[in-house]
C-alpha cells in the first residue's frame, strides 16, 4: 500500500508540474512579454463566438482564459461621471478659459487618481459597472464652430491651437507617465467635422473640404494622437461628404493609423453604427454595417451591431475572421496596458483607495481652477472687488443663484460638497453681514418676480442670470432646449432680461450681474443694468466660493474667452454650414461684443520687448521671443499672454491665428520675463493643389497681447518657404 500510495502521489506531482509547465508557456499570461504579441495569442485562444462577444461595450466574460466581463463606457468630461462621488470640476469650457495647461493636467491627473480609487473599490466587490471603469470617453475635442452648438460647452472652445494644446495637457494627465501601464485610457472625440446640429446628427451630413478638414477640424486629434499618444478615438454620429464617420476608412485607416501611426483603439459613438443603416442610409442593413466598420478600422461597438451581426457578415463573405482578429488584438491590447491580466501588485495603482476620491487636495484644485476660469467682461468705476467692510447687506438673486445644474453641466459627478453661489458669499462674509436670498424669477416667466424690494434695501446686490446645461447640451440630456439641445440664438432668458430692467430701475445700488453659460451669450441685453458682469461658466462644485474669492479680491479675476461672443447671431453663417470662411475669430472680421482670448483683471500688465525676432527664417527654424511683462496696478495677478500670427496675404489664410500663451502670476510692481517659442512649421497650410502641407513663403507678423484684438507687441518676420 505504502509502495502503490507513493507511486500515485508521484504521478500527481508530475501532473501537477507538467500542468504548471503548460500554464507558464501561456504567452498571454507571461509579464514579460511583449503586450502586442501576449493580445494576439489571447485572440489566438478564443473561438469565434468568443471573439465576438468582446467587440461590444458590454463585452462578455470568458472564465476558462480569464477574461473579465468588462464595460467600457465610462465617462470623465470634468470629474469621473455618473459614478457616484467624485470631484466636480468646471465645465471644460470654464477650464479652457483658464488658458493653463499645467493646471489642466493636474486636474486629469486628479481625475484618474479619483477613478482607478472607484475601480478598484468596485472591483473589490465584485461589482463590474458601467461608468465604474477605466476607458473614458473623453476629451471632447471638437472645434466650437458655432455658438449655437449645445454641446460646446464640452469643448475646449473654437480654436484648433488652445483646443490641441489643453487637450494634450488632459490625456496626459489621465494615462498617466508610467512606462508601462495605463493610468486609464483616453479617448479622442468625436472624430470627426462634429459640432451640431445636434437634432439632426445621427443623420446630418457634414459639407467640408480638405483644406478646412486639415487644418480646423483635424488639427487638435493630429496633436492628441501623434504628441500626446492618446490610446482611443471615437467616431462621431454624422457623415461627412456623404460617408458615415464609423465606416470611413479614410479617417479610420487611411489618416489616423497610416498616416498619424496611431496605435489604439477605435470606438463608436453609441448607436452610430445603427445610424449608418437606419437613418444614414448609406448601407442596407446592420450586416453589411458591421463589415464595413471592421473594415473601415473600428474596434469596438457602442451599440450591439458587432456583437449580434460579424458571424453572419463572415458567413456572407464580406468579412474574414482574420479581420476580426486584427480589430479584436488592437482592443485588447488597452485591457493589457491598464493591466488586467497582470499580477495587481505590479501595477502602480492598484493600492488607490477611497482616501483618494474627492479629498480636501481635490476640492481646493476644483476651487482654483474656477478662480482662474471665470472671466470678468465688464468692472465700471471698478466697482470690483468689493470690500467688505463698506457693504454690511448683500442680496443674491436669480434662478441660478442657488440652483444645482448650472453649478455641475452635463456629464458631471455627484457631490455632497457642491458650493453654491449663495451659500460661497455667505461663507466669504461671515454671520456678521447680512445676507438674503431670493429666487428673483424663473426662465420663462416676464412679469413676475421676486426680490426686487429687498434688493432696494441691500447695499449691494449680486445676480445670478444665464443658462442651465437643461437650456443647451446634448440632444435628450437638454430637454428645455427648443433645438433639440442647441440655441435658437444667442439670447439670455426672457424672464431674466425682463428681470434685470426691474431690478436697475428700483435699485440705484450697485448690481454685479452673475452669467452661467457654457456658451457665446448676448450679454448686451443686460450690460446696462449692471456695474460689473463676470461670466462663471458652469463653474463645477467650488463655484460658490471660486466666485466669492473674485468678487471680493481675494484673487484677481484671471479667465479669458475661449471663444468669441458675437454681436449678433445675423453676422454668422448658416448653423448647418461648416465651411470655416465667417467662423470663429480666425475667419470672421465682424463686430463682436467680446473678443476671442479677452478677459479684464482687476491690475494692469505692460509689456516690453527683451529679444526681438530674426528677420528671416527656414521652415526648420523656430522663432524665439522674450519679453518682460510688469504688473502696473495695485494688485497681485495673472496675466495671459497671448501670441498671434498675421500671414502673407494669400487666399483663405486666417485673418490671425493663436499659436502660443502663456500664463504668469505677477506681484504688484513686479515683472517677469516671459519666452515664446513657435516651431515655423507651425505655421504650415494645406495646399489644394498638391494635397500637402507647404509652408508659404512671404512676409508675416508676430502679435503679442492679452486677447485676439489686443496689440502690446508686434514684430515683422519673413519665412523663405525652405
Amino acid at each position: 500500500m505504502k509502495i502503490q500510495s507513493t507511486f500515485f502521489t508521484c504521478l500527481l506531482a508530475a501532473i501537477t508540474f507538467n500542468t504548471a509547465s503548460a500554464q507558464d508557456k501561456l504567452i498571454y499570461k507571461d509579464a514579460t512579454q511583449p503586450m502586442e504579441v501576449r493580445a494576439k495569442d489571447l485572440v489566438s485562444r478564443l473561438t469565434l463566438k468568443e471573439k465576438v462577444a468582446l467587440l461590444g461595450y458590454n463585452s462578455q466574460a470568458v472564465p476558462r482564459l480569464g477574461i473579465p466581463a468588462y464595460n467600457w463606457w465610462n465617462e470623465a468630461l470634468h470629474g469621473v461621471a455618473r459614478a457616484g462621488e467624485a470631484t466636480i470640476f468646471p465645465q471644460a469650457i470654464g477650464m479652457a478659459a483658464t488658458f493653463n495647461n499645467d493646471l489642466l493636467k493636474q486636474v486629469s491627473t486628479v481625475i484618474s487618481t479619483e477613478a482607478r480609487a472607484k475601480y478598484n473599490l468596485a472591483i473589490a466587490q465584485y461589482h463590474h459597472l458601467q461608468y465604474m471603469g477605466l476607458t473614458f470617453w473623453t476629451p471632447n475635442i471638437n472645434i466650437f464652430r458655432d455658438p449655437r452648438w449645445g454641446r460646446g460647452q464640452e469643448t475646449y472652445g473654437e480654436d484648433p491651437y488652445l483646443t490641441a494644446t489643453m487637450g494634450s495637457a488632459f490625456v496626459r494627465g489621465l494615462q498617466g507617465d508610467d512606462p508601462k501601464y495605463l493610468k486609464v485610457s483616453a479617448t479622442a472625440k468625436h472624430f470627426a467635422v462634429h459640432s451640431g446640429p445636434e437634432a439632426t446628427r445621427d443623420y446630418f451630413d457634414a459639407h467640408v473640404d480638405e483644406k478646412d478638414l486639415r487644418e480646423t477640424y483635424l488639427y487638435a486629434f493630429h496633436a492628441l494622437v501623434v504628441n500626446a499618444k492618446v490610446n482611443s478615438v471615437m467616431s462621431a454620429y454624422n457623415r461627412i461628404n456623404g460617408v458615415p464617420n464609423s465606416i470611413n476608412k479614410t479617417l479610420l485607416t487611411d489618416i489616423l493609423r497610416k498616416e498619424w501611426g496611431f496605435k489604439g483603439h477605435v470606438v463608436t459613438d453609441c448607436g452610430a453604427l445603427n445610424d449608418v443603416y437606419g437613418t444614414h442610409k448609406t448601407l442596407k442593413g446592420p450586416v453589411e454595417t458591421a463589415a464595413a466598420a471592421i473594415k473601415a478600422g473600428v474596434n469596438l461597438d457602442c451599440s450591439t451591431v458587432l456583437q449580434e451581426d460579424i458571424i453572419e457578415a463572415i458567413n456572407q463573405k464580406l468579412l474574414t475572421e482574420k479581420e476580426v482578429d486584427q480589430a479584436l488584438t488592437t482592443l485588447l491590447l488597452t485591457e493589457f496596458k491598464l493591466g488586467f491580466y497582470d499580477d495587481q501588485n505590479t501595477v502602480p495603482y492598484h493600492s488607490y483607495g477611497a482616501d483618494s476620491v474627492h479629498n480636501a487636495a481635490h476640492i481646493a484644485l476644483a476651487r482654483k481652477v474656477a478662480q482662474q476660469g471665470m472671466v470678468l467682461l465688464k468692472n465700471d468705476n471698478n466697482i470690483l472687488p468689493l470690500n467688505k467692510s463698506k457693504y454690511s447687506s448683500i442680496m443674491v438673486v436669480g434662478p441660478n443663484a442657488a440652483a444645482y445644474d448650472p453649478m455641475v453641466a452635463n456629464y458631471h459627478g455627484v457631490s455632497n460638497k457642491v458650493v453654491n453661489f449663495v451659500e460661497g458669499i455667505t461663507a466669504a462674509v461671515g454671520p456678521g453681514t447680512s445676507v438674503d436670498y431670493d429666487l428673483g424669477c424663473n426662465y420663462t416667466d416676464t412679469t413676475h418676480f421676486g426680490g426686487i424690494w429687498a434688493a432696494g434695501n441691500a447695499d449691494v446686490t449680486i445676480a445670478v442670470m444665464g443658462l442651465s446645461p437643461v437650456l443647451e447640451g446634448e440632444a435628450g440630456d437638454a430637454f428645455l432646449s427648443a433645438s433639440g439641445g442647441d440655441k435658437k440664438d444667442l439670447s439670455l432668458p426672457a424672464s431674466e432680461i425682463a428681470y434685470m430692467k426691474q431690478l436697475r430701475k428700483a435699485d440705484h445700488k450697485p448690481i454685479i450681474a452673475v452669467i452661467t453659460a457654457g456658451s457665446d451669450i448676448d450679454v448686451d441685453a443686460i450690460a446696462p443694468y449692471a456695474d460689473a458682469i463676470i461670466l462663471a461658466w458652469y463653474p463645477g462644485e467650488q463655484g460658490g466660493n471660486a466666485l466669492a474669492d473674485i468678487v471680493f479680491g481675494k484673487v484677481s479675476p484671471s479667465g479669458h474667452l475661449p471663444l468669441t461672443f458675437y454681436k449678433s447671431i445675423n453676422n454668422v453663417p448658416d448653423y448647418n454650414n461648416y465651411n470655416m470662411k465667417g467662423h470663429t475669430y480666425r475667419y470672421y472680421d465682424g463686430p463682436v461684443q467680446y473678443p476671442f482670448g479677452f478677459g479684464l483683471s482687476y491690475t494692469s500688465f505692460a509689456y516690453t520687448l527683451q529679444d526681438g525676432l530674426k528677420t528671416n527664417y527656414k521652415s526648420t527654424d523656430t522663432l524665439t521671443t522674450t519679453v518682460k511683462v510688469k504688473n502696473t496696478g495695485a494688485v497681485d495677478g495673472d496675466e495671459v499672454l497671448q501670441a498671434y500670427i498675421e500671414y502673407p496675404q494669400v487666399d483663405r489664410m486666417p485673418f490671425k491665428e493663436l499659436k502660443s500663451f502663456k500664463r504668469i502670476s505677477v506681484a504688484k510692481g513686479d515683472e517677469q520675463s516671459v519666452t515664446i517659442k513657435i516651431p515655423v512649421s507651425e505655421l504650415q497650410k494645406w495646399d489644394l493643389a498638391t494635397h500637402k502641407w507647404k509652408i508659404y513663403p512671404g512676409n508675416y507678423k508676430l502679435i503679442l497681447g492679452s486677447n485676439s484684438q489686443d496689440s502690446k507687441l508686434s514684430m515683422d518676420f519673413a519665412v523663405s518657404g525652405k
